[in-house]
């Protein structure tokens, strides 16, 4: 079986974990600085827990090498990912993360020039998936115009004032709201402030409202430079969201207080397990001259497998993951830096892990 370490054993990384394991592919290794509360059960291929400190790289490393692992997944919060990344580099073994901060992903692109191994990162929902959805969209056009891509991690029902629960993380959350956002317009790459940019979107009947957050482009406008007029990203939300946030975060300054906005929002916003990930993407273009929109839409919930639930958020990006590393490991179809955008919607829904999303294919 193919060894894989993942760090930060939170929802996300046992999620992994999991799905690795019950494949009878992967023996899958999860380090934190304390075990989960509960790992699931795998009986035939158990999950095997490892303290570990991602401050004391040099532990992690003799692990790996004495181990003979072959890929390293980052889920860990996002400011510690450039630390995973270091270490695979210094491994020579594959590398994984889902983050959406932009800084981090461009640090680990740097290290990925000089990897001897593939480095995927920004591979799990959005950015990952997203970027997936919208490229298969875009093939088969003359010339694009607009590519929208939105998604939600969402309650499946709210009534608090901020119209919004935990489906994730809170540090995650904070920080694509309040870094900077990049996006094409008329054809050029700019940066514009998270929480603009307001629309209202009907899918399947429920009205959301989207607005700019940082991240979940994730490559697309790098690779679209040039090529396509409007590309951007928005998170979906219940109406009236967005508004209060943006009291809070410009209005009330706790954008340069973000510890402090954590700890309120920790103190007001339940977490919930009854969650749902709207996924929404539309692109606008020309086919022999005719103008031609085409849209990708589905809502994913959570899922029991071999008697382990899992939330939609911890599968729609987990199985983002798991998809990439099967490709990279097993399948060895992908190699160097990996942009999400290279593999075509059908490879992905029709692998193992990624058929999760397949409800929402039409």
């Amino acid at each position: 079986m193919h060894k894989i370490l993942v760090m930060g054993a939170g929802k996300i990384g046992v999620t992994v974990a999991a799905l690795l394991n019950q494949s009878g592919d992967y023996l899958t290794y999860v380090s934190d600085l304390n075990p989960p509360h509960e790992l699931p059960k795998i009986s035939k291929n158990p999950i095997q827990f490892i303290a570990g400190n991602i401050k004391e790289p040099e532990k992690i490393k003799k692990f790996i090498n004495d181990n003979k692992i072959e890929a390293i997944v980052s889920c860990l919060p996002f400011n510690l990912t450039i630390e995973v990344a270091k270490i695979a580099h210094a491994c020579g073994i594959h590398y994984f993360d889902p983050t959406e901060d932009v800084a981090t992903t461009n640090a680990v692109t740097q290290l990925a020039k000089t990897s001897k191994s593939t480095f995927a990162p920004q591979c799990g929902l959005a950015p990952g998936f997203i970027s997936i959805a919208a490229n298969s969209l875009i093939d088969g056009l003359d010339e694009v115009n607009v590519v929208k891509m939105r998604v939600g991690a969402l309650a499946q029902s709210s009534s608090n004032f901020l119209k919004y629960a935990f489906t994730w993380s809170i540090d995650g959350l904070v920080n694509e709201y309040i870094h900077p956002c990049i996006v094409l317009e008329d054809g050029i790459k700019k940066s514009i402030p998270a929480l603009g940019g307001m629309e209202s979107i009907t899918i399947d009947g429920d009205v959301y409202e989207a607005f700019y957050t940082s991240g979940g482009v994730g490559s697309m406008t790098d690779t679209y430079l040039g090529k396509v007029k409007y590309l951007d990203y928005k998170t979906i939300r219940y109406p009236g969201h967005c508004e209060k946030m943006a009291f809070l975060l410009q209005d009330l300054k706790l954008r340069e207080r973000p510890e402090l906005l954590k700890e309120i929002l920790a103190q007001v916003i339940p977490h919930v397990e009854d969650d749902k990930v709207v996924v929404y993407v539309a692109v606008q273009g020309y086919i022999r001259g005719r103008l031609t929109e085409k849209t990708y839409s589905n809502t994913l919930y959570p899922i029991t497998i071999d008697d382990n639930t899992f939330t939609a958020i911890q599968m729609t990006t987990a199985a983002g993951i798991c998809t990439i590393i099967d490709l990279v490991v097993k399948e060895k179809k992908l190699s160097g830096l990996v942009k999400q955008e290279q593999v075509s919607l059908n490879e992905f829904i029709n692998n193992r892990f990624g058929s999760y999303y397949k409800k929402g294919i039409k």
